[in-house]
């Protein structure tokens, strides 16, 4: 086969010396490099022991919020839910009763709230939805686990505890 143009690039090696035949020059090089970094600073960080600071943008774990007398902020109008891009959120709405009027503020509320921590991406649509300013992305990272179950969160985590009356 022709090559379509007349250009030829000629490689020219020199013989390489009995130093750089026995790979010296390359050994030196790398113990170097290797000494080098024991002087400089640790880029990990060691995670239980020390946590590193967050932006003020930060959004950690989900939390259900209270009111000033301790009742759930949630109405359970599902507006989180429509707004989750993942589809992580899920509740099912029911009627308060007369004897629960201390624990929710509405006479609709969230019998059951769950978020699946693994679908979630953390984007907030469901914190700027709610109109009861009832969920916040306030809380400390999702710690890990094994069981894909354990990431489903319920109300019995995420509802922030009652506020001390005094």
């Amino acid at each position: 086969m022709e090559p379509l143009t007349n250009k030829k690039k000629v490689l020219e090696q020199k013989p390489l010396t009995f130093a750089e035949r026995m790979y010296l020059p390359a050994i030196g090089k790398g113990l170097a490099i290797t000494i080098s970094h024991f002087f400089k600073k640790e880029a990990t960080i060691r995670y239980p022991e020390v946590q590193r600071e967050f932006s003020t943008n930060f959004r950690g774990m989900h939390s259900l919020k209270r009111d000033e007398d301790g009742r759930e902020r949630c109405t359970a109008c599902g507006l989180c839910a429509l707004s989750c891009p993942a589809e992580a959120i899920t509740m099912i709405a029911g009627e308060r009763k007369t004897e629960e009027k201390e624990l929710y503020r509405e006479e609709k509320y969230a019998v059951v709230y769950e978020i699946n921590m693994l679908r979630c991406i953390f984007c907030g649509l469901c914190e700027e939805a709610c109109p009861k300013e009832a969920i916040y992305l306030d809380g400390p990272i999702v710690p890990s686990d094994y069981l894909r179950k354990d990431f489903i969160y319920g109300k019995d985590k995420l509802v922030e505890a009652p506020l001390e009356k005094k």
